[in-house]
């Protein structure tokens, strides 16, 4: 891993929020009422909140007074034509459906595409767009490349979706069976790892050949389009705009929660070329979310997220954005903490099996880690392993665990200073050298569908 400094903000701050650090015995109260789930703890009673990058941004002055701008028509408000022009700038669809959230435009989309007995392959599909394929009866595949399993490898594009493993898979189930493909960038739940632009050319020949619809899960494109500029050969010169217009050119459309790189607090999108089909998802959204120029968001929402589109292109703030996440993941990593490497674009993944070895899969050492890290510094982190991805075989109703068992510390846009990250990264490496002090836990309660968000634990 190269030899980082902190870096620093292209930007000022113009307003402060107090954070306040509690009491190790007051946490130790707080996660037994919680049921030893983080999801349950209060905002307030968190330190530093690495939960998730979703929804958790500070918005820029622009974006504020974006919001003075914020025309509440229930038809038709100003805001939403912003938001159109922006998004087809971008994306180059024809067709832009706002949603509330990301995973409601996974949901109507589904809803117009996805039917029971379907396959839905992905490069990784994360938690929400999983569950949203599979209520309707449908099974979401995996097609990563094998690379994104060795946390170990160093390739720069860990969240390629492998080829010859799609080609397969529509060989073997046949394209009616498979509605679409959707490429997750970046590829979240494999450690934030981009997906380049060969790749995905490659993908859309294989579901052009096959008339299988190539659609995006885009909610982190910004910082794909980094990578890739940084990454891969012949994009050195172009812009971050230009390579996410060449990555979409590929497609045939895309879901977005504007919570991660439109740099907002709530919001969504659907945007496709297909008109009949674009029709039909109009429809569901009336039904569910509101007015087709609305979606289930304020009109000052609407012009926040048009906002955010635009400041997120900017390559000093990706730069900055990139190298912040990369910073944290070099102080573990100088503290012999183990991480999944490369350093992806949003986070940094935390191997829970390796950190805590003592704890057999079954006892959920991802989600032991968060207890941990909270019980011992106050700081937020998510499971990304056994609870939130294990899944019960047909047959023998046991438990099949992912081949990852991870920790992500997802860092929030524009909130934290390099000071912050300092503490998390000192907090987990006396917390690694304590590491066999912690305890494995047991369900007591859980969920059909997205356990992680409501499950009860005990700890053993």
């Amino acid at each position: 891993m190269s030899n980082l400094k902190a870096p620093v903000e292209p930007f000022r701050i113009k307003t402060v929020e107090r954070i306040k650090m509690t009491g190790r015995r007051e946490r130790e109260n707080i996660l037994q009422k919680a049921g030893y789930n983080v999801f349950n703890i209060p905002a307030e009673k968190v330190f530093i909140d690495l939960l998730t990058d979703s929804g958790t941004a500070a918005m820029s002055d622009n974006q504020w007074a974006g919001l003075m701008t914020g025309d509440e028509s229930y038809a038709g408000a100003k805001n939403f034509f912003h938001l159109e022009a922006t998004v087809k700038n971008i994306f180059c669809f024809k067709h832009v459906i706002p949603t509330h959230q990301g995973r409601a435009a996974e949901r109507i989309l589904f809803e117009g595409l996805v039917k029971k007995g379907d396959f839905v392959p992905n490069n990784i599909h994360f938690d929400t767009t999983r569950a949203n394929v599979e209520v309707r009866g449908a099974r979401a595949v995996d097609l990563v490349i094998d690379e994104a399993y060795d946390p170990d490898t160093i390739h720069p594009f860990k969240g390629n979706l492998d080829v010859d493993k799609l080609k397969k898979f529509i060989e073997k189930k046949g394209p009616k069976k498979i509605p679409l493909v959707m490429m997750t960038i970046t590829n979240n739940s494999g450690g934030g790892q981009p997906v380049s632009v060969k790749n995905v050319k490659e993908v859309n020949q294989v579901c052009q050949q096959h008339k299988i619809p190539l659609f995006f899960d885009a909610c982190r494109f910004a910082e794909n389009a980094y990578f890739i500029k940084k990454r891969e050969k012949g994009f050195e010169k172009k812009s971050v705009l230009e390579i996410a217009q060449e990555i979409f050119s590929y497609g045939q459309g895309a879901t977005m929660s504007a919570k991660k790189d439109a740099l907002v607090n709530i919001g969504g999108f659907i945007t496709l070329d297909d008109d009949q089909l674009a029709e039909k998802l109009k429809s569901q959204l009336v039904l569910s979310e509101g007015f087709t120029t609305y979606g289930g968001l304020a009109g000052r929402d609407l012009e926040a997220i048009a906002r955010g589109l635009e400041e997120v292109l900017e390559e000093d703030y990706l730069e900055y954005r990139i190298n912040q996440v990369a910073y944290l993941g070099q102080l573990l990593d100088e503290a012999g903490v183990p991480i999944l490497r490369p350093v992806g674009g949003h986070a940094v993944y935390l191997l829970a099996d390796r950190f805590l070895p003592h704890i057999p899969r079954h006892q959920f050492p991802g989600w032991a880690l968060t207890v941990a890290l909270y019980r011992e510094a106050g700081i937020r982190a998510v499971e990304i392993g056994g609870v939130m991805f294990a899944h019960k075989d047909e047959k023998t109703g046991q438990e099949i665990f992912p081949a990852l068992e991870l920790v992500r510390l997802a860092i929030p846009r524009r909130v934290y200073t390099s000071a912050h990250l300092e503490y998390v990264a000192e907090a987990l490496a006396n917390l690694y050298k304590n590491r066999e002090r912690v305890r494995g836990l047991r369900i007591v309660r859980e969920s059909q569908y997205l356990r992680h968000f409501t499950i009860r634990m005990e700890e053993l």
